[in-house]
């Protein structure tokens, strides 16, 4: 009697029942941190309540669809394995920036296009380099994302850059109320509570904020049931050199980033990533992000926070992620809802957001802890990096004097430190030393005295 070939757990669909509640969990997971990118850059560029509202749908709308090409694929785009895709906070300071020095979102949405299609290009061939990115460069540049990130929760905290009120104690007060339901959830709550712990925090604060007048939800009443985003619904997209050069900086960063994501997923699912699937994944983060910047929303990339769910549920399947994907597809096109969270006060955004920007550098600080440290130049790269990418967090004016283009990307906090980090790696890693140096010799696969964490390529690590 035949039998048929045993199933991956990866291709394995649970029961509708279980389907659609792992699949809530993993939108509760990201939902805050998907909402959170639209926020930061309409609100730095001071956009009406229904411009904000619709950037939020629009970005839900292409998560969910970047998710479903992830995860179930199509040729050759998608990895095929349970990856929850969202605006990734790598591109908030250079939009941030190309959007207030004049280029508005048609320059932001330029970019973003001209980045996606740079990545779709560029897949097949970056699994060859990934020995020249290890967890030294990537653990730094995810380590200065969540320090240039901690100021725009600051401000939120206490009431929003620019608001009248900016500073009074009853911000801070709710700011930190909200803090403490995160980490009180986080540490007494059951498990599958302290796993949307930001989420509960956002919405408790809301519900202490609304009878202390802290909200308006005017918007809400003139918002559309149903709405669909339509492309470039801000006007033609800009392409200018100098916003395209900083994006082109995140896109390599996002691939870095969904590289290490992709081959932890991988190892927890027990399908190990090869260059094939590794390609196509990141052909697929290239087709979202063109996407994204067609239908009004930003770059894309893996959510970290989705990869620790898998980890800890150890629900492998792809399905249920591909099951995430089309809740958020629905909620996309819900523009109430939209309205309904740009609503949201600014502390109660801040009090979450300490949490989460706080979160992706810890997360880079547990990179380096792969890192080794000892009779090599290491440190140095960590140090000169951060610093370097922290210096513009710290003085937004130092570079008011030179070109724009330099400005476009030495003043986000995030490029500065990524191009550094990358230079040095090179420069003290990759190139031969002098004799008697802690790194006398060239660097590379065949290298005698490797360090494990530095100079292997990130898959080996893994």
């Amino acid at each position: 009697m035949a039998t048929s070939a045993p199933v991956h757990p990866v291709d394995e669909v649970p029961p509708a029942r279980q389907l659609a509640a792992f699949g809530l969990q993993h939108v509760l997971a990201m939902y805050a941190g998907a909402v959170a990118v639209p926020l930061i850059v309409g609100g730095a560029m001071k956009l009406s309540p229904a411009d904000l509202a619709y950037l939020i749908t629009a970005d839900l709308l292409v998560c969910g669809i970047a998710t479903l090409i992830q995860c179930v694929g199509f040729w050759r785009f998608g990895v095929r394995l349970p990856i929850m895709q969202g605006c990734t906070f790598a591109a908030v300071s250079p939009m941030v920036l190309i959007g207030t020095t004049g280029g508005g979102l048609p320059a932001i949405y330029g970019s973003v296009i001209v980045a996606g299609l740079a990545i779709v290009l560029l897949a097949p061939v970056f699994g060859r380099l990934l020995r020249f990115f290890p967890p030294l460069v990537t653990g730094t540049v995810i380590l200065v994302i969540g320090i240039s990130l901690l100021p725009v929760a600051g401000n939120w905290a206490a009431g929003g850059a620019g608001s009248s009120d900016f500073g009074k104690p009853k911000n801070l007060a709710l700011a930190a109320f909200v803090l403490a339901v995160v980490l009180g959830v986080q540490r007494f709550a059951p498990v599958f509570l302290s796993r949307i712990a930001v989420l509960i925090g956002i919405v408790v604060g809301l519900a202490v904020a609304v009878p202390f007048g802290f909200t308006d939800f005017g918007g809400v009443g003139d918002a559309d049931w149903v709405g669909v985003s339509t492309p470039f619904h801000f006007g033609a997209p800009a392409f200018e050199a100098s916003a395209i050069i900083s994006m082109l900086v995140v896109a390599l960063v996002c691939m870095t980033e969904t590289t290490g994501d992709f081959i932890a997923v991988g190892e927890m699912t027990g399908r190990k990533v090869d260059r094939r699937s590794l390609s196509d994944g990141l052909r697929a983060d290239g087709l979202s992000t063109v996407l994204g910047g067609v239908f009004n929303t930003f770059p894309y990339t893996a959510y970290a926070q989705n990869v620790g769910l898998v980890g800890m549920t150890r629900v492998r399947s792809r399905w249920v992620v591909a099951v995430a994907g089309g809740i958020l597809v629905v909620l996309g096109l819900l523009p109430k809802l939209g309205a309904v969270v740009a609503a949201v006060p600014a502390p109660v955004l801040g009090g979450a957001g300490l949490v989460m920007f706080g979160t992706v550098a810890a997360s880079g600080l547990r990179t380096l802890a792969r890192v080794d440290f000892e009779d090599n130049h290491n440190l140095t790269v960590v140090a000169v990096s951060v610093a370097m990418g922290v210096l513009p967090v710290g003085v937004p004016t130092i570079y008011e004097k030179f070109p724009d283009s330099f400005q476009t990307v030495m003043n986000s906090g995030i490029s500065a430190g990524c191009v550094t980090a990358i230079v040095l790696n090179l420069l003290f890693n990759h190139l031969p030393g002098r004799v008697g140096s802690p790194v006398a010799e060239p660097v590379g696969l065949a290298a005698g005295g490797v360090k494990d964490g530095v100079e292997k390529p990130r898959e080996e690590v893994v």
